[in-house]
């Protein structure tokens, strides 16, 4: 089940990845989506980041202090 996140609006969030190129490095990118993506879905939080939500209502990761 992949980790979903409800916002102050009550739309539900699933948390997704994926690994790309920039350069010579291999990156991977944390994104929400309103469905779920079986190839790329996330079932948990990874242990470095926190969900955050902005003004718009849409969440996003960030890198814990």
């Amino acid at each position: 089940m992949a980790y979903s996140f409800v916002n102050s609006k009550g739309t539900t969030y699933y948390l997704h990845n994926k690994k790309t190129m920039r350069g010579t490095k291999e990156v991977t990118l944390f994104y929400f989506a309103k469905d779920v993506r079986p190839a790329d879905a996330l079932e948990a939080v990874p242990p470095a980041y926190q969900v955050v939500e902005m003004k718009t209502g849409m969440p996003v990761l960030k890198k814990k202090v």
